[in-house]
């Protein structure tokens, strides 16, 4: 008796430790078996959604599933990503999300999730430079004049941003710490209200995504002084960026990347990593990046993860040296 209940519970222990293996193959050979869901945290038509619904067109043609992009825009990006951190880890939700969640762990209070722990980086999708624009009512033409009227007028100059917190915003803040200037921030409710009121006048600067002032650039309606990527772009060759300028750490990119839920199975996420490297190597996706003056993402996922933690540990610090605080 003792021995056949012995044997009954090394077999299911034999078969409770099969069993994750088990669950895995059987993930990995079944997926995608029904459509798939991709929470974009932010509303319809805004730049995320100008590399989101590409990429999930393309990863549906290749997964053979459809990949439906779900908007769920509020507490910038926050609303989206909370929910899709409560999402059932089958890998058929996953989520898109942008530099500005990295910006939210220091800066939305009550927030109820953590990007690191909630979420499994998958790759970065693309990254767009900011570009430093001002109005050409200013004589100025190169950063160093527009550096040495900013200190020579203490708070005479303003800046706009799609919002508090918003990348336009930390990037203004991050130049007066590095430049030892002061300027006034003038916050909008979305980068539509700035534009309008940058290109009257009404706001003197700005440091704005390079896809939505590039068309203004060529207008002859904005003045570009310096790019925040780490090379020049090639949309503006003759623009320096700001590390040219003397400004070592100022490298930022408004970039756009994916996650899976944790609790994802594994080769469920290497599956959508390999997938989406595919998508980013597509004809039809680098002509969409290169006209939004995007550089290709598709990092493994262990060097975003590190990327994650270096952006969280950035933006942290200029949140705490502005005082920025938001209480969602």
């Amino acid at each position: 008796m003792n021995r056949r209940r012995t044997l009954q519970a090394l077999g299911a222990l034999g078969a409770s430790a099969a069993l994750p293996f088990s669950t895995s193959v059987f993930a990995q050979a079944g997926f995608p078996n029904k459509p798939l869901r991709l929470i974009n945290p932010f509303p319809a038509g805004g730049g995320t959604d100008v590399f989101a619904r590409p990429y999930a067109a393309k990863l549906g043609q290749a997964l053979g599933q459809s990949v439906l992009v779900e908007n769920m825009g509020g507490a910038g990006g926050t609303v989206g990503a909370a929910a899709a951190a409560k999402a059932t880890p089958d890998g058929y939700t996953f989520f898109v999300g942008a530099i500005h969640h990295t910006i939210a762990e220091s800066l939305y209070l009550n927030k109820t999730y953590k990007l690191e722990q909630d979420f499994i980086p998958i790759t970065v999708l693309g990254s767009v430079p900011n570009v430093l624009v001002i109005n050409p009512k200013h004589p100025f033409k190169k950063e160093a004049d527009l550096k040495a009227f900013a200190k020579a007028n203490p708070g005479k100059l303003n800046f706009g941003s799609a919002g508090s917190g918003a990348s336009h915003h930390l990037a203004g803040e991050l130049y007066k710490r590095s430049a030892g200037v002061d300027m006034v921030h003038v916050p909008y409710k979305g980068i539509g209200p700035m534009m309008t009121d940058l290109l009257a006048g009404i706001v003197d600067l700005a440091f704005d995504g390079l896809a939505s002032s590039s068309a203004q650039i060529k207008a002859g309606k904005l003045v570009p002084l310096a790019v925040t990527s780490a090379q020049r772009s090639p949309l503006l060759p003759d623009v320096p960026t700001m590390v040219e300028l003397g400004y070592k750490d100022f490298t930022m990119t408004t970039w756009y990347a994916v996650w899976a839920i944790k609790g994802t199975p594994q080769p469920i996420v290497d599956r959508l990593y390999n997938e989406t490297v595919k998508v980013l190597g597509d004809a039809d996706i680098k002509k969409i990046w290169e006209q939004a003056g995007a550089i290709a993402g598709g990092q493994p996922p262990k060097e975003f993860a590190a990327f994650i933690s270096s952006e969280i540990a950035k933006w942290g610090k200029v949140v705490r040296d502005a005082n920025i605080k938001i209480d969602n």
